[in-house]
């Protein structure tokens, strides 16, 4: 049932059909009126700061944390934050801010600029962030599919309950719920797919079974909070992962502490994959022209005044399309 268990690193190890899979956590501190933080930023490499320092990371940012403009093409990109805030930008001009449970999911597909940016919204306490960003591959049909970006709210996110563990249903179907539909190019769109993204937490001493899929896919767990877990009979520490047999039921019992794991699965796409920086393509070649592209057009140009555009302090959740759609929430 278990066909490996590795380290997790930065990023974290992914299969076919994902590329990439970062988790960040960080202990912001109070913000600042501008949403930088209210602390010195003496002592850190700024612009290049993935040093943990005091509990947070400034990763690209030189005043607020996170990461400028930049450019995609040729996957997608999924954004969970489970805590804090993530305010988007892009070269559509599309924008939005998502958190506490959110999920962002971009085609990046021809190409597109955006930024990410982490905004302490708070003054008067701490400002925490837990995000994972998972890379999805796009088949070379769609490479060249336009950009795109939906929101999936906290509040349309299906989580089912059990007597030991909840599951959060990022895309995919346990039992007879069904995640939001996930961007319409996406390899997650077809079923047959069978791309499943869940946020599993299970009670202290609880259990918790993955059923066993009916197509051949990669399915890995990713175990990033917790004292330990067992899985058929196997203890697993923290901070690692578990590549399964999908083909077979497994049951997970959480240690002393209540655990906490992610898991992705998927029917493989079993393309060549050619990947450099922001760019996923199939051969160097596409690599290079892409490059190309980039270096003349900057994938439509940047439309905010800074790479590093946040929105206004008191904005709360909300995402506004390249059409002018604009979506609010509380």
């Amino acid at each position: 049932m278990i066909k490996e268990i590795f380290k997790l690193g930065f990023p974290w190890q992914t299969e076919d059909p994902f590329l990439f899979c970062v988790y960040h956590l960080d202990q912001y501190p109070k913000g600042k009126q501008d949403m930088a933080p209210d602390a010195s930023l003496e002592g850190r490499n700024l612009g290049n700061d993935f040093t943990v320092k005091d509990g947070w990371r400034m990763y690209h940012g030189q005043t607020i944390p996170g990461f400028p403009a930049h450019p995609h093409r040729g996957f997608e990109t999924i954004t969970i934050v489970n805590k804090g805030f993530c305010d988007h930008s892009d070269s559509l001009g599309a924008a939005g801010r998502f958190g506490e449970g959110d999920v962002q999911w971009m085609t990046a597909g021809k190409g597109v600029q955006h930024c990410e940016m982490f905004p302490l919204v708070h003054t008067e306490k701490e400002n925490p962030l837990e995000l994972f960003q998972i890379w999805l591959n796009l088949p070379t049909s769609n490479k060249f599919v336009d950009p795109y970006f939906k929101m999936l709210w906290h509040e349309d996110i299906p989580v089912i309950k059990t007597e030991n563990a909840s599951l959060k249903i990022i895309a995919g179907q346990y039992g007879v719920e069904k995640a939001p539909e996930p961007a319409p190019n996406s390899w997650a769109a077809n079923a047959a797919n069978s791309v499943a993204i869940w946020n599993i937490h299970i009670a202290p001493n609880g259990t918790f079974s993955l059923p066993k899929s009916d197509i051949e896919v990669t399915r890995t767990l990713y175990f990033y909070e917790g004292d330990t877990i067992e899985i058929t009979g196997s203890a697993v520490l923290p901070n690692h992962g578990i590549k399964l047999d999908a083909s077979k039921e497994v049951t997970i019992t959480a240690g002393n502490s209540q655990a906490h794991l992610l898991m992705l699965q998927g029917k493989p796409i079993n393309e060549p994959v050619v990947k450099y920086g922001p760019f996923v393509m199939n051969t160097e070649a596409e690599i290079q022209a892409a490059m190309q592209e980039y270096k003349l057009t900057q994938f439509g140009g940047w439309p905010w005044r800074y790479p590093d555009h946040v929105h206004d302090k008191n904005k709360g959740r909300f995402a506004k399309y390249p059409d002018g759609t604009l979506e609010e929430k509380a």
